[in-house]
């Protein structure tokens, strides 16, 4: 492989000496990306295009399909990544070579070996099957509800446009920010070093010296964890949750309430499942130190301080009517609520009927996980402005062109940009919140969301209207959460050296294909699987329950059916988190004061407000449990191992992250097909979850629930 290396010219027309181009202030980049490029390289080969959509394609199906299940598998697309490697080998040795010519324009179906850049681009078709990390496009999740909740007719083409438009406004966004979000050396994606970890492994000849080569590493590790899934995913489902309080006692409510993993807080559990530890928040392997730092923080103040004092000290909230932790909604007597009761025909809400039947209540920790949202948007807001307010000003008012610039951006100027203002336009809302959310992402590998936001400005507006507050959800959140998914490939690309024009043609095609098979394979299984997501008319045991989509129901009878100003007005249950609003925006002020006054602390602008209330961000459907043990594994290996023993972290850490997350996908895969689609289930104490019966049972006086002693 030729290298080519910035010479002395380019140095000059850039503006900056050879030191300043070599230099990467972020540690991490510095130790896994190569500075280094061959411009030589074919990308948008036959290979990669053909590659690429099949990938997209494949991979789309099945997110779509395992997103519906009781146990939901999110399949990333580093299972495409590590099998198109052999394909692609397999097509450059027997593909012909003859030049074809179309419309005078030459090209080969074999251009040479299969290299590198061919494979990053192929790895960009399929992250669009992926769509932002949730295995699905984020419209489809409204769509079901509309359909399988609210038994609400659709056409299949409104489907379509819902789904195409909102996915088409992020990928707007993501060319109007790249100069803020891609381009400057502090925008640093983390969760990319793993993917470019993974190439380098995959591609790289390395010389056998001490210690394994990481291709060889990560064969090892794959092997072992697809291997070990077999027991979590099938076999042995209890090392998920690993709850052995409610073992110690299995009679005492609190003590299970305390100790269950599944439907408590928690404390002592653990799981022994890589898919459980980054289910939520992603690999920790691949999260910065001190964001895993400032998560922590925020977990332990809410879920062993916070928490629990509201519930047995105070009852804040009526909460020991209830479950300490659930994503269910109740009425006063601790009993389900029943939304159907209070529509009407045109599912809006039957005021007459509500007003009979009675107020919603929420479960403490998921009251609690709301009001957190709150903080965590205006801190955000606050945070961005007053740490990069200055620096996003000077961007904006010389066009970037003085914007620090690391090694891979000037390598990245040999290639044509595609102008920002080709792309489309999008809504206000989103483009308040995208840069600032993004600055965080880009940072911490942590996305403060603002779901909450949307709904609650639409709720106020038009309360009672659940599908509109599902729709303006749609257009005011979700085309954020598609334009940060095509700036982190943005920057996958700008460490790999791919042209611009490139990364745009996969992204804009790819998610034009995944979104259309998106929506077929939902549209399919909504018509087909009978009582798909209701739980209460399924079998207890059915595999289509919907727990991601049961959280998305919820959030529309919150903010949509009941609307905010019942419950978060004056006289609503739960008014006082409003000032959590406030008291969010305030938080990051002393912090920045602080680091002015102290600017040798360096400690200091390290606190970040926004990060730590995200240590009790996405509960439910996320457990205490998913993210202590999340914590827990961050800390061994990007603190002690990062500090005792950086010359492995540099080898093997990115590595070791993508050899379990591609072991898990390929087992899960594996185990679906083989024996759960086909009704083979195991049924022993080791397949139970969790063995915390008593974890859910309300502790107010004189609550009766099934299955429940009454106090």
């Amino acid at each position: 492989m030729s290298v080519r290396k910035q010479t002395d010219d380019s140095e000059k027309q850039n503006g900056g000496d050879e030191s300043e181009e070599r230099t990467c202030s972020v540690e991490e980049v510095a130790l896994i990306v190569p500075e280094t490029d061959d411009p030589s390289l074919p990308v948008m080969t036959f290979r990669a295009w053909f590659l690429g959509l099949t990938s997209c394609t494949v991979l789309i199906f099945l997110n779509t399909f395992f997103t519906y299940r009781t146990q939901p598998l999110s399949i990333s697309s580093i299972l495409m990544q590590i099998s198109v490697l052999p394909i692609g080998k397999f097509m450059a040795k027997t593909l012909t070579t003859k030049q074809y010519s179309i419309l005078g324009w030459r090209f080969s179906l074999n251009p040479g070996p299969f290299n590198i850049k061919e494979h990053v681009i192929i790895t960009i078709f399929a992250s669009c099957g992926v769509s932002s990390g949730g295995g699905d496009a984020y419209s489809i999740g409204a769509i079901t509800v509309m359909k399988a909740y609210y038994k609400q007719t659709m056409s299949f083409v409104c489907a379509v446009l819902i789904v195409l438009t909102s996915q088409i406004l992020g990928y707007g966004w993501a060319g109007m920010l790249r100069r803020y979000l891609v381009d400057p050396v502090e925008m640093w994606w983390p969760a990319n070093l793993a993917q470019v970890s993974l190439f380098r492994a995959l591609h790289e000849k390395e010389h056998r010296s001490k210690g394994l080569t990481r291709m060889r590493f990560f064969l090892i590790v794959f092997v072992a964890s697809f291997v070990y899934y077999a027991f979590p995913g099938y076999l042995f489902p209890i090392l998920t949750f690993f709850s052995w309080v409610c073992w110690v006692w299995p009679h005492s409510i609190t003590a299970q309430q305390i100790g269950s993993g599944y439907h408590g807080l928690g404390i002592g559990a653990f799981t022994l499942d890589w898919a459980g530890i980054s289910a939520y928040h992603g690999s920790p392997l691949v999260t910065p130190w001190t964001s895993i730092l400032n998560v922590g923080v925020g977990f332990v103040m809410f879920i062993y301080i916070i928490v629990p004092l509201c519930y047995w000290k105070f009852d804040t909230f009526e909460s020991r009517k209830f479950p300490i932790f659930s994503n269910q909604l109740f009425t006063t007597s601790g009993q389900k609520y029943d939304t159907t009761k209070i529509l009407t025909p045109q599912y809006d809400l039957n005021i007459d009927a509500y007003n009979s039947y009675g107020k919603l209540y929420l479960s403490p920790l998921f009251a609690l996980s709301i009001g957190s949202g709150f903080a965590r948007f205006t801190a955000t807001l606050t945070h961005v402005a007053l740490f990069h307010g200055s620096d996003i000003l000077k961007q904006s008012r010389s066009a970037v062109k003085n914007v620090k610039l690391d090694i891979h951006a000037k390598l990245m100027k040999s290639y044509k940009q595609l102008p920002w203002w080709g792309m489309l336009f999008a809504i206000f809302l989103a483009w308040i919140v995208t840069l600032p959310i993004g600055v965080i992402q880009a940072t911490t590998n942590q996305q403060p969301g603002y779901d909450i936001i949307a709904q609650f400005i639409i709720g106020y507006i038009l309360p009672g209207k659940p599908i509109a507050n599902l729709l303006f959800k749609i257009y005011g959140r979700i085309s954020t959460v598609h334009a940060l998914s095509f700036l982190s490939d943005l920057k996958l690309g700008h460490y790999m050296k791919i042209p611009p024009r490139c990364m745009y043609t996969a992204q804009l095609v790819g998610t034009l294909v995944a979104g259309v098979v998106n929506l077929a394979v939902a549209w399919w299984m909504l018509e087909n699987i009978e009582d798909i997501c209701d739980i209460e008319s399924s079998h207890p045991d059915s595999p289509w329950t919907c727990p991601k989509y049961r959280v998305t129901f919820d959030a529309s009878v919150i903010w949509g059916l009941i609307g905010p100003k019942r419950l978060f007005g004056p006289g609503g249950m739960y008014n006082n988190l409003v000032w959590l609003f406030l008291i969010g925006a305030f938080l990051p002020v002393p912090v920045w004061v602080m680091s002015k006054i102290f600017p040798e602390k360096k400690w200091i602008p390290l606190i970040n407000i926004p990060v730590i209330s995200y240590g009790f961000a996405g509960m439910p459907p996320a457990t205490p449990t998913n993210i202590a043990s999340w914590l827990a594994t961050g800390a061994i290996f990007n603190y002690f191992v990062f500090r005792y023993h950086k010359r492995w972290w540099q080898k093997y850490n990115y590595v070791l992250s993508a050899a379990l997350d591609a072991g898990t996908a390929f087992m899960g895969v594996l185990l679906f097909f083989a024996f759960q689609n086909a009704g083979v289930h195991l049924n022993w104490w080791g397949t139970h979850v969790d063995h915390c019966p008593l974890a859910s049972c309300p502790t107010a006086p004189g609550i009766s629930v099934k299955g429940c002693p009454v106090f």
